[in-house]
């Protein structure tokens, strides 16, 4: 937030954060109570945004907390504990509650949080260099490809710089389901990753 004091500027994201914790926006469409789980911090260097908690996260409050969580770290090379008490990385999902099971796994993020809640938490963290686009709710949210384009078109085609300067580096979500995937697409472990990782040394620069 610039040309904003500092001490305004960490009360607006303290509010934000708080308010985005206590939401219930879509309280009535969840079978649960909503516990919407983020972590962020208002000098964020790295953005990721996720699709939506799953069960894991959502029983233990603490993102990524799963197996895909454990594919991410490691494309990042970041251990878990440093993953979590770094301040420089901010992990903000396009829907913050777990939506629940549905016949192919989990339903789809919420479609309530992101227009509601990403543009004020991105305002009030002005820091943030590097956007990690996860999945393809993220990147049909944040990017301007093709509609047309698979998330294999779009993770190829890689990186864009968005106009606020910030870097949206898009990448298929990690979890065991997508292990296909991966298996089918070695260019992603023998070129994207490397990228990914220089792009992050960058971002913590």
């Amino acid at each position: 937030m610039a040309g904003v004091p500092d001490d305004v500027a960490e009360a607006a994201f303290t509010r934000c954060l708080h308010d985005i914790r206590a939401c219930r926006a879509c309280k009535g469409a969840l079978a649960h109570e909503p516990r919407p789980v983020v972590l962020a911090d208002r000098r964020a260097r790295v953005l990721i945004v996720g699709q939506a908690p799953g069960r894991i996260v959502h029983e233990t409050g603490i993102p990524w907390n799963d197996r895909s969580g454990d594919r991410l770290r490691q494309w990042l090379q970041i251990p878990y504990d440093d993953f979590y008490a770094d301040r420089r990385i901010a992990v903000v999902p396009m829907g913050f509650c777990f939506p629940g099971t549905g016949a192919n796994g989990d339903l789809p993020p919420r479609p309530e949080c992101a227009p509601k809640w990403h543009r004020p938490l991105l305002t009030a963290m002005p820091e943030v260099k590097l956007a990690l686009l996860v999945g393809t709710y993220a990147q049909r949210y944040y990017l301007d490809g093709p509609r047309d384009w698979s998330l294999t078109d779009v993770v190829r085609n890689g990186p864009v710089t968005d106009g606020e300067g910030r870097v949206l580096f898009p990448l298929p979500h990690p979890s065991p389901r997508n292990l296909a995937w991966f298996k089918h697409n070695p260019w992603f472990d023998a070129h994207i990753v490397p990228a990914l990782r220089i792009a992050l040394a960058d971002a913590f620069a």
